[in-house]
């Protein structure tokens, strides 16, 4: 329990962290992974502008995300499910894991790695991301389903960043 508490407190700080320092400007990726590196500059950081359903049975999730500028990125076709798990992660409802997150959590703290970031891509039609870890040891996991990513990234409020070619100015409407 004790490695628990110190992981639990480690969170805490990294958050804080990415609270005080999400303005830094855009530079070149260094190759060793930190808390404090700076953002390659053919990615953007986006936040989550909006989740939903794009059925009315809630069987598939959409949701929007969009850069402090305004540009915005719609991401769709993943389970209703999973936009329910980012919607509870975004109001602070990280009681009731489903299994695999669960799991995710639980393999994270007993290695003592910490999420850093991820970064959305596209490959082919689909979206994937990489995950990019920090603790005793670093660690980049590849080509995954961006929508799984985004859910993490949630739940550890860590950032989210896009290649910048995905995103688009947003519509005005007349």
């Amino acid at each position: 329990m004790k490695n628990r508490e110190i992981f639990s407190k480690l969170k805490k700080s990294y958050s804080s962290l990415l609270q005080r320092n999400s303005k830094k400007s855009l530079e070149n990726e260094k190759i060793d992974l930190r808390i404090d590196q700076e953002i390659d500059a053919e990615y953007e950081i986006v936040k989550i502008q909006n989740v939903g359903f794009a059925d009315p049975l809630a069987l598939q999730g959409v949701l929007i995300l969009k850069t402090d500028e305004g540009k915005e990125f719609p991401i769709f076709a993943f389970t209703g499910e999973v936009a329910q798990y980012i919607t509870n992660f975004l109001n602070e409802k990280r009681d009731s894991l489903p299994t695999i997150y669960n799991m995710f959590e639980q393999i994270c703290e007993e290695s003592e790695l910490l999420l850093v970031k991820i970064k959305i891509y596209q490959s082919g039609d689909a979206l994937r991301a990489n995950l990019y870890f920090t603790g005793k040891k670093d660690l980049v996991l590849r080509n995954f389903r961006a929508s799984d990513a985004v859910a993490l990234a949630t739940f550890y409020n860590a950032p989210i960043l896009i290649r910048k070619e995905l995103l688009k100015e947003k519509p005005v409407m007349n």
